[in-house]
């Protein structure tokens, strides 16, 4: 069966007293990256027996729909993982939704992954084969079985052998009987940070999880890295040959929060210097006025905004009350679904020569849409500008991109995307431009495969060169 791609969140808490609620606020934080189901796992030492039990509570739907003070008094325990997740289309399956929790001969355990491995397929089959039968289609199961079957004397132990088997892109914590460990793959392709609050510790796949539960941000897990919490303090591990990192150009273009810290810097000003390095390479002599596609595209056209010195207005106003289900009129409305979540400003627009300014352009069919609305609310010219380099390739590492024939820029150059958007210029941050704002003077330090197919990996030499119809993952980011 072929496994599901997801693009996550993970929070891990030990040695405080009300674990859940804890792991509850870092989930509601990071909603962002991944609103189709949520799951919580706690672990406590039941009161009769005196052995470790697992509380747990998964649902489909976002955070605040899926738990309640009632559900969170059960889920008892000092120690607890929490997940967010979003899959592409199949995976839409309640035993999809982590955390996986387990027991094994050294006890239970519990885990949250981010990422994706990219020889999952290969792995399952040889489970299979030799026996494991699977509850899910998710390739983070994957790290269940190998940890259960691993014959390694510790838990500890027992991760360094399945980090040794799987490729691709982890971010992940495991939760044991008196431990909380924090693992990242030795790429660090997605971020994973630490924080302390008093006595407990916090893991999260970014920061802005940490403000939440008003713990202090204590460093980034490293690449290659294994953390080991326990009551004594902890422990760090660097169990692989280490390796050229590449952290993911799109979690600072577009996945993470702006007020988050990863990969050493806060997001937000990696955007607004998106914005300025892009007018730089794509000014727009005539323009009037710069607006933003909410709420991605803000900080990018703020940094537009100063480096070409043409006010900023708020030419789009976003609903933010859009639930995950609506009704659609009987009556047929072109472009409902945009105007459910936009609505242009007329007063801004009308008679104006405007830059519009979003992250990314993957399939385009929303961004025509979006054009069309400004036209029709009067604007007499449209740029378009774009705060990343064009999206040419699928990513096999954790963000949830279409297969490669559904990417606009792999069929089209910017010319005649242009024109199908129907926007009366186009231009896109370069690679040179968007290493420039991030630190990536030699490159090889971010992965830009979805610009330009240099995957960081060997195993995806083939993929590169597939033709642009060549079956992919099935990218929820940008438009």
């Amino acid at each position: 069966m072929k496994s599901i791609r997801e693009e996550c969140g993970v929070v891990g808490v030990l040695g405080h007293p009300d674990a859940a609620s804890m792991v509850y606020l870092g989930l509601f934080a990071q909603q962002h990256r991944g609103q189709e189901g949520c799951g919580l796992v706690s672990l406590e030492l039941d009161a009769a027996s005196g052995e470790p039990k697992f509380n747990a509570h998964k649902s489909f739907g976002l955070v605040a729909e899926s738990f309640n003070p009632s559900i969170l008094s059960e889920l008892k325990g000092d120690s607890a993982v929490g997940h967010v997740r979003y899959s592409t289309q199949g995976g839409h399956i309640i035993q999809n939704v982590q955390p996986f929790y387990f027991r094994t001969s050294l006890g239970p355990l519990a885990i949250a992954h981010n990422g994706n491995l990219t020889n999952a397929a290969a792995i399952r089959q040889e489970l299979e084969q030799s026996g494991s039968v699977f509850q899910s289609t998710s390739d983070s199961e994957i790290f269940v079985h190998l940890l259960a079957r691993a014959e390694a004397p510790t838990i500890l132990e027992r991760i360094f052998t399945v980090m040794a088997k799987v490729n691709g892109a982890y971010s992940m914590v495991i939760q044991s009987q008196s431990r909380l460990f924090a693992v990242r793959d030795a790429c660090g392709f997605r971020p994973l940070v630490l924080g302390k609050r008093q006595n407990s510790w916090m893991v999260a796949s970014e920061t802005c999880a940490l403000d939440l539960m008003d713990a202090t941000f204590v460093r980034e897990i490293q690449p290659g890295e294994v953390v080991e919490i326990s009551s004594e303090g902890i422990t760090s591990h660097f169990p692989l040959p280490k390796r050229q990192t590449a952290f993911c150009s799109f979690e600072p273009i577009y996945f993470a929060r702006p007020d988050s810290h990863i990969f050493g810097d806060e997001i937000y000003s990696l955007r607004r210097r998106m914005g300025r390095v892009l007018a730089e390479e794509a000014p727009a002599p005539d323009a009037d006025i710069v607006i933003a596609v909410p709420d991605s595209g803000v900080p990018m056209a703020v940094g537009f905004s100063e480096g070409s010195g043409l006010p900023f207005e708020l030419g789009l106003v976003r609903n933010h009350y859009v639930g995950r289900t609506f009704i659609q009129p009987a009556q047929e409305i072109r472009d409902f679904g945009v105007r459910l979540k936009l609505n242009p400003v007329l007063s801004v627009l009308k008679g104006k020569s405007v830059v519009v300014v979003d992250d990314s352009i993957v399939r385009g069919t929303t961004s025509a849409k979006i054009i069309r609305m400004i036209k029709q609310a009067g604007a007499k010219r449209i740029h378009m500008r774009i705060g990343s380099p064009p999206i040419t390739y699928s990513c096999f590492y954790g963000v949830d991109t279409p297969e490669r024939g559904k990417l606009l820029a792999a069929q089209k150059d910017v010319e005649a995307i242009r024109s199908y958007i129907g926007c009366d210029s186009l231009a896109y941050l370069s690679i040179n431009g968007l290493r420039q704002v991030l630190g990536d003077t030699e490159p090889g330090r971010f992965c830009t495969a979805c610009f330009n197919g240099n995957y960081p990996e060997a195993v995806h030499a083939k993929i590169s060169s597939q033709p642009t119809d060549a079956k992919g993952p099935g990218i929820r980011a940008g438009i």
